[in-house]
């Protein structure tokens, strides 16, 4: 499955609306924490390893496009 993932920053919530996500973290865009953090939060919610969720675009930016490999 292929999600747009938007990550808002020093916030706590998980939002799910058709095809897009919202998610708030309270890590630092700094070292890749807030995107450990994003892929954490998707593997707990959909209920898979971490391994099984890929960044395709958006390392850098808070707008992503997320791969949940089944």
């Amino acid at each position: 499955m292929i999600y747009k993932v938007r990550v808002l920053f020093n916030q706590e919530f998980f939002e799910i609306s058709g095809s897009q996500i919202t998610i708030g973290v309270k890590s630092k865009p700094i070292k890749g924490e807030a995107n450990k953090e994003v892929i954490k939060k998707l593997a707990k919610h959909f209920g898979v390893s971490s391994m099984k969720i890929l960044i395709k675009s958006g390392h850098t930016t808070k707008n992503k496009i997320i791969e949940i490999q089944e």
